[in-house]
C-alpha cells in the first residue's frame, strides 16, 4: 500500500509541473517514391495509388486539443503508459478507483498517443478520421461523479467508432467524400446505448470505403476521406483486413480502449485477425443497425473489437438493447451479462470441430494439438460441398434498397445524394480524388436487373446452403463450435446468421498475425466468449506491435 501511495504522489507531482510544450504539426510529404516501391508488392491490391488522404487535415482534427496537449508532456505520457497500455477494462477501472488514473488522464493519454504516431510519417497508420472535440470536457464530467462499482463497465472510457456509425457532433462519411458533410445526424442506436453506459466516444476511424462494397480489387483499408489505413505489424507489408480496418488497427496500436466495427461478411473477423485483436461478429438480430450506413439489411451487424476477450464481453453487454426501428432486433429484449458467464469458461470436455483441409496450416495444426492435449475433444471433418452462388446478387439488391433508406431517414438532410446512381455521378466529377480505384461494385449494382421473385429465391438458397455447411457437422458430431482461421468461412456464417469470435492464435514467420475463429449457432455468443476466453488464457499469445510500444 505504501508503494502504491508513493507512486500516486510521484504521478501527481509530475503531472502538476506544467511546462508548455511546442505544438506538433502534421505535415504532408511527397509519397511518390513510396508508391513506386509499393508497385512491387506480391499482393496486387497492396500496390497502392496513394497513402495520404487528399481531403483530411489532421491539424484541424487536433485543433480542439491544442491547449490541453500543450501541457501534456512526453514524460507525462511515459508515466501513464504502465497503467494504460495493453491494460484491459477491469484494470483501467481499478486504477481509476484507486486514484492512480482519472478518466481525463486516460483520454489525454490516447489523444497524445494518436498524435505521437499519426504525426510521424514513418509510423502513421491513417486509422483516425475525426475526434470528438468535447472528449476532455466529457471525461472531466465523469471524474466528478463518484458512482458505484464500474469495474466491468465502459463508464468514462474512450471508445472509437467505425466511420459508418452516426454520432452527434461528428460527420459520418463511410469513408466517401460525398458524405463528408453528413454531420447533422442523431446518434445511432448503439451509440445511444454506449452513452447510457457512460462510455466516451473518442472519435471515428477509417474503413474500407462504403464498407468495401465500392471498388473491385482495390486495397482494403482505403477510403477517399481517410486515405490508406496501414497495419501496425507491418506497415505497407501486411494487409489491414477490411472493412473495419481502422477499428482493428486502432485497437492493435492502443489508440483507444476498444472500437466498434461492422460486418456484412468478414468485415470484423478479417481486420481483427490481421491486427491480432479479438473481434466478435454477433448473430444478426442481437445488435441494432439503425443509424449505420448499410450494405445489407439481411447481413449487416455491428460488433465489438478489443484487445482481450473480457473487454469484448463487457463491450457486447453494453451494446445490447431492443430497437423497435430495426426489424432484426425488434422483440429481442434479452439482457445478458457476458462477463459473469466467463467465470464458467473452460475448454475441457468441449467438442470442437476441425475442418480437415485447414490442418495444412502449421499454426492451426499446432493450436489444435495444444487444445487436444488440454482436454478438448477434437472432431475432424470434411464440410458439405456447397456454394455461395448469388452472394453478390444479395448484396447488390440489398444495398440498392437499403442505402436510399439510410440517406432519407438517418443522414443529414442537406446531402445532395439520395441513391447509388447519385453517388456514382458525383464521383465521376473528380474520379482521381474521389474514386482513384474506380467504383465498379456501385456500377454493378446499377446494372443488376434481378427481379424481386428471383431475389427471394437467391436469398433462400444462400441461407439454406450456409446452414447446411455449418449445421450439418454441428448436429452430426454434437459440436460446441467449429474452428476456422481468420475470416475463411465468414461468408457461410454471414448468410446462415451464425455468430463468430476470432482470437489471436499466433504469428507467421513474417510476423503477420493469424487468429483462431470460433463459429457457433445463433445466439450462442455466451458460449463463444467462454471458449474464446479459455483459449486466450491457455495461450496468452497476443503481443503489441514492435514499433508501437
Amino acid at each position: 500500500m505504501k508503494k502504491l501511495f508513493f507512486l500516486l504522489i510521484m504521478l501527481i507531482a509530475t503531472l502538476s509541473c506544467k511546462k508548455k510544450e511546442n505544438p506538433i504539426v502534421f505535415n504532408k510529404y511527397d509519397e511518390s517514391f513510396e508508391i513506386k516501391e509499393q508497385q512491387n508488392h506480391e499482393i496486387n491490391r497492396m500496390r497502392f495509388k496513394l497513402i495520404q488522404s487528399k481531403y483530411l487535415d489532421m491539424n484541424e482534427v487536433f485543433k480542439p486539443f491544442e491547449e490541453d496537449l500543450a501541457y501534456f508532456s512526453e514524460e507525462d505520457y511515459e508515466n501513464l503508459k504502465p497503467y494504460i497500455l495493453e491494460k484491459n477494462i477491469p484494470s483501467l477501472q481499478t486504477s481509476v478507483k484507486n486514484g492512480i488514473l482519472s478518466y481525463e488522464k486516460i483520454a489525454l493519454f490516447y489523444l497524445y498517443r494518436i498524435r505521437k504516431f499519426e504525426s510521424d510519417n514513418n509510423l502513421a497508420l491513417h486509422s483516425i478520421i475525426t475526434l470528438n472535440p468535447d472528449i476532455l470536457k466529457e471525461a472531466r464530467a465523469k471524474d466528478k461523479i463518484h458512482s458505484t462499482n464500474k469495474t466491468n463497465t465502459l463508464y468514462g472510457l474512450p471508445i472509437l467508432l467505425k466511420d459508418n456509425i452516426n454520432t452527434i457532433g461528428m460527420p459520418t462519411t463511410a469513408g466517401a467524400f460525398v458524405l463528408n458533410n453528413n454531420i447533422k445526424t442523431d446518434d445511432a442506436f448503439i451509440v445511444k446505448k454506449l452513452k447510457e453506459q457512460g462510455a466516451l466516444i473518442l472519435g471515428k476511424v477509417n474503413l474500407s470505403e462504403w464498407a468495401y462494397y465500392f471498388c473491385s480489387g482495390c486495397p482494403v483499408g482505403y477510403s477517399a476521406v481517410g486515405g490508406q489505413t496501414l497495419n501496425p505489424y507491418g506497415r505497407k507489408v501486411f494487409e489491414t483486413g477490411g472493412s473495419s480496418s481502422g477499428s482493428g488497427v486502432a485497437v492493435a496500436a492502443n489508440f483507444s480502449v476498444a472500437a466498434v466495427g461492422t460486418e456484412t461478411s468478414g468485415s470484423i473477423l478479417s481486420p481483427s485477425s490481421q491486427n491480432s485483436v479479438v473481434g466478435l461478429k454477433p448473430t444478426i438480430g442481437l445488435l441494432s443497425r439503425t443509424g449505420i450506413v448499410p450494405i445489407s439489411s439481411t447481413l449487416d451487424t455491428p460488433g465489438p473489437m478489443t484487445k482481450s476477450v473480457i473487454d469484448n464481453a463487457i463491450f457486447l453487454t453494453a451494446l445490447l438493447g431492443e430497437d423497435s426501428k430495426d426489424v432484426a432486433t425488434k422483440g429481442n429484449s434479452q439482457q445478458i451479462n457476458y462477463v459473469e458467464a466467463l467465470k464458467l469458461a473452460t475448454l475441457k470436455g468441449k467438442r470442437l470441430g476441425v475442418i480437415k483441409e485447414l490442418l495444412n496450416d502449421s499454426i492451426y495444426k499446432t493450436t489444435i494439438d495444444k487444445l487436444r492435449n488440454h482436454g478438448v475433444e477434437i472432431i475432424e471433418f470434411d464440410p458439405p460441398q456447397v456454394s455461395l452462388r448469388g452472394f453478390l446478387t444479395l448484396l447488390n439488391n440489398d444495398m440498392n434498397k437499403d442505402l436510399p433508406i439510410y440517406l432519407k431517414k438517418y443522414a443529414d438532410t442537406n446531402l445532395q445524394v439520395s441513391s447509388i446512381n447519385d453517388v456514382v455521378k458525383f464521383n465521376l466529377k473528380d474520379s482521381i480524388k474521389r474514386a482513384p480505384y474506380g467504383q465498379q461494385l456501385f456500377e454493378g449494382i446499377l446494372k443488376d436487373t434481378t427481379s424481386n421473385e428471383t431475389f427471394k429465391i437467391v436469398k433462400d438458397n444462400l441461407r439454406q446452403s450456409s446452414i447446411e455447411f455449418l449445421n450439418t457437422p454441428i448436429k452430426k458430431y454434437q459440436l460446441d463450435a467449429i474452428l476456422s482461421i481468420n475470416n475463411y468461412h465468414a461468408g457461410f456464417a454471414a448468410v446462415a446468421k451464425y455468430p463468430c469470435v476470432t482470437v489471436p492464435m499466433g504469428y507467421k514467420n513474417t510476423g503477420e498475425p493469424i487468429s483462431l475463429t470460433f463459429i457457433a449457432k445463433p445466439y450462442q455468443e455466451q458460449k463463444l466468449l467462454q471458449l474464446g476466453y479459455a483459449f486466450e488464457q491457455l495461450t496468452k499469445i497476443r503481443r503489441l506491435p514492435v514499433d508501437y510500444k
